[in-house]
């Protein structure tokens, strides 16, 4: 695996784009997910790295677009790396051009493998810069990076072909800073959505108004709706099944359920206590394998959000293009389809399931959902009317709501999810 190492005196430009590149390989070539790499970086450069490798990513189909028509044979892949982060600097973020392409020269030189590469580094942003009101018309015609194929086909049959575009396209645009408030609370900046959620553009979070008194906790205005479908939650009895990083277990709890947060991973749980504790809630925390757990007396409300590809959150998460595979489907819709006849036995008579997951795969969301009520004779889907909710219509849905990243535009868009509310027979709890 690729190891981040110290910067020494580097100045911190360099060391941020040096960070960055490191964590290029830690994605493209060990196969590891972002936020890992960036768990072996300190210092001021860090969150620089991060986001910079993050921006790379995303527009790494437009950076090899133009670097293809400018090199006979591909350069061994750290050069390659180098020159995507720069044309993404020069052409997506603005950054001068003289400080980019210097820095570029410098990481070339750093190791003998690439020093010989330096020259080639060297022309090819030369050249790029030479006339940048053209390499920015160029870069901006370009069309958003593509999906890869395993991914692309099931979309484009479940949506169309000019959705699947419209999906690429917020992809590339990423993501706004989404924050679900406690009852009456409002952050000065922040834009109240139709959901309820709070909208920023962007900013330190820590530093944000509110945060330090447990005011609110960063969650996608998508991720905040499955618990909204259950209306009224004051003194209901809810398991949150797979709970961390925890943004649920917060709402349901603030809602006045008293709460039991399950999840496999200890370390995950973690955080879902440090976030009870910073927002002053309160919640059962059970570190458990919900396939093997009893719990010892059943729940009005259990709320699923089970694993799944998460390709909903690619524009939030771009190196996931890069880790997830077609073989990972099967794997993770088996493990769903159990977890919801898991969860159904954990219920009281008429008690309900909230299932959703973070997918834009219909096999992870509608197809579960559609499956589990053949299975189940008894259960019945609740009926969800998208504009209780402050949805679009567009976001209606067989059996509940489907949300793509490309509703709500113009607003800045939502991650992907799909989420149904599902009842037991049996009388409704009081």
């Amino acid at each position: 695996m690729t190891q981040p190492t110290p910067h020494g005196d580097m100045p911190e430009s360099l060391a941020a784009r040096t960070g960055a590149i490191r964590l290029l390989a830690h994605v493209l070539r060990d196969g590891r997910m972002l936020s890992d790499g960036a768990s072996g970086l300190d210092g001021p450069a860090a969150a620089r790295a991060l986001r910079l490798a993050g921006l790379t990513l995303r527009h790494m189909g437009q950076a090899d677009a133009m670097l293809k028509t400018r090199m006979q044979r591909q350069p061994a892949a750290k050069i390659r790396d180098i020159l995507r982060l720069a044309l993404t600097e020069l052409c997506a973020e603005g950054s001068a051009a003289h400080g980019v392409v210097n820095d570029a020269v410098a990481m070339a030189r750093m190791s003998p493998k690439t020093t010989k590469q330096a020259g080639l580094v060297n022309a090819v942003l030369r050249g790029l810069t030479a006339d940048m009101p053209a390499t920015l018309a160029e870069w901006e015609a370009l069309p958003a990076p593509t999906l890869p194929i395993w991914l692309r086909k099931p979309l484009a049959a479940s949506w169309g072909r000019d959705r699947l575009e419209a999906i690429e396209a917020a992809h590339l645009r990423g993501a706004p800073l989404d924050l679900t408030p406690k009852p009456g609370v409002s952050v000065p900046g922040a834009v109240e959505l139709p959901t309820g959620s709070l909208r920023l553009e962007g900013g330190q979070v820590s530093i944000l108004p509110g945060f330090a008194e447990g005011d609110w906790w960063v969650q996608d205005a998508a991720a905040a709706i499955p618990v909204r479908l259950l209306g009224d939650l004051t003194g209901l009895r809810v398991l949150d099944l797979c709970a961390a990083p925890g943004g649920k277990t917060l709402q349901l709890a603030s809602g006045g359920a008293h709460v039991t947060a399950l999840d496999i991973s200890g370390k995950r749980l973690r955080r879902v206590s440090q976030n009870l504790d910073r927002t002053g809630l309160t919640a059962e925390i059970v570190e458990a394998d919900a396939l093997e757990w009893t719990p010892e007396e059943p729940f009005d409300v259990v709320l699923l959000d089970a694993p799944c590809t998460a390709t909903g959150t690619i524009r939030r998460h771009p190196d996931l293009p890069h880790l997830r595979e077609a073989r990972d489907i099967e794997t993770l819709t088996k493990l769903q389809y159990q977890l919801i006849d898991r969860a159904l036995t954990f219920l009281n008579p008429g008690g309900r399931l909230v299932f959703c997951t973070c997918s834009l795969l219909a096999v992870e969301g509608e197809h579960q959902v559609s499956a589990a009520l053949k299975r189940h004779p008894s259960l019945s889907a609740i009926p969800l009317d998208p504009a209780s909710f402050g949805l679009p219509e567009a976001a209606a849905s067989p059996h509940g709501l489907r949300l793509l990243p490309d509703l709500w535009a113009d607003r800045g868009g939502l991650d992907g999810f799909y989420m149904a509310v599902l009842r037991t027979a049996g009388a409704t709890p009081a």
